[in-house]
């Protein structure tokens, strides 16, 4: 990650600890601790303290939240602190934040991206070409398994819970042949040596948002949103914003099997789109091409495209289910 030149500014809200509100997991917490240190980097005097929070997706327990009704499960309590005032600003990954925010609250600023890929995981097989019928692979990301079945239906998925430590202690335990994860997560967790194949987008297109990290803070706090400015990554939130105007068209969230992923060079964006079927059956794709600024038309666009090819029945479909 690119590091901004330290700034010896020194701003009002420095005369207090910023609160973070985060998970507790420890991926959820490294990314925290990530927006504390780009905070001290741009402003040496700034401090900050996490507020670590049990979420609804931290409770489910082994169930899955593709299976669960309730929409933001990993960021509902974050924000509830910050309607609160229990904490100054909240750190998500951007994947699991829904496409519609509380009415007060925004994401002022975004981390520039990690590797948004997925990641093939065993200690058995080094590709996923190299998985032999009926081989079983992890993933309850119905994102993951409508693309992975679509290339290769001889394949049995398992749906797959827990944080990515768990999820590699079952892998270790013999439940599965393989197992699908995020790069950024694992990189992030310096794990990237249990990664033996990043995935291409052709085979498994990410899912929207996925390595970036968002900052999340109360409308009305104008100076600290000025603040956040600075470390804010402009591509990054580009790309962002046209792959989350994928989702909001669509009326999407992180249990249906949408994928997008933008990418950006100087003043140009190229957006990819998918949806799919959860048995893999049916893939549908869309491609835009636009100027960055012009990013949450190109999203639109892409996801016009994708209802004219019939994504509202699959989507209608995987919600009813």
């Amino acid at each position: 990650m690119e590091k901004r030149k330290s700034c010896m500014i020194r701003h009002p809200l420095m005369t207090q600890a910023l609160r973070i509100a985060t998970r507790k997991s420890p991926l959820a917490l490294r990314q925290a601790r990530y927006v504390a240190n780009a905070l001290q980097d741009r402003f040496p005097d700034s401090k900050s303290e996490l507020v670590a929070l049990m979420t609804s997706g931290d409770n489910l327990h082994g169930r899955s939240p593709d299976n669960d009704r309730n929409k933001g499960l990993f960021v509902k309590e974050l924000e509830q602190a910050l309607l609160e005032n229990k904490a100054d600003l909240a750190v998500h990954s951007m994947k699991d934040v829904p496409a519609a925010l509380p009415p007060n609250l925004t994401i002022s600023a975004v981390l520039e991206r990690e590797n948004p890929a997925d990641a093939f995981v065993s200690s058995r097989f080094a590709g996923i070409d190299d998985l032999p019928p009926n081989a079983v692979v992890g993933t309850s990301s119905l994102r993951r398994c409508c693309q992975l079945l679509h290339r290769s239906p001889h394949l049995a998925v398992k749906p797959l819970h827990g944080n990515i430590e768990t999820r590699l202690r079952r892998l270790d335990d013999g439940e599965h042949d393989a197992i699908i994860l995020a790069c950024a997560g694992l990189k992030r967790l310096h794990l990237q040596a249990r990664i033996r194949q990043t995935l291409p987008l052709d085979v498994s297109l990410p899912a929207i948002g996925q390595g970036i990290i968002g900052i999340e803070c109360r409308k009305e706090d104008t100076e600290l949103r000025k603040l956040l400015a600075a470390i804010n990554h402009q591509a990054t939130r580009q790309c962002l914003n046209a792959e989350r105007a994928v989702n909001e068209r669509l009326g999407g969230d992180c249990r249906l099997p949408i994928a997008a992923y933008a990418a950006s060079t100087e003043d140009q964006l190229h957006l990819k789109a998918l949806v799919g079927s959860p048995d893999g059956k049916t893939i549908i794709r869309a491609e835009t091409r636009s100027r960055l600024d012009a990013a949450q038309a190109a999203g639109m666009e892409a996801a016009e495209k994708l209802l004219q090819q019939g994504a509202r029945k699959i989507l209608d479909a995987c919600r009813s289910n």
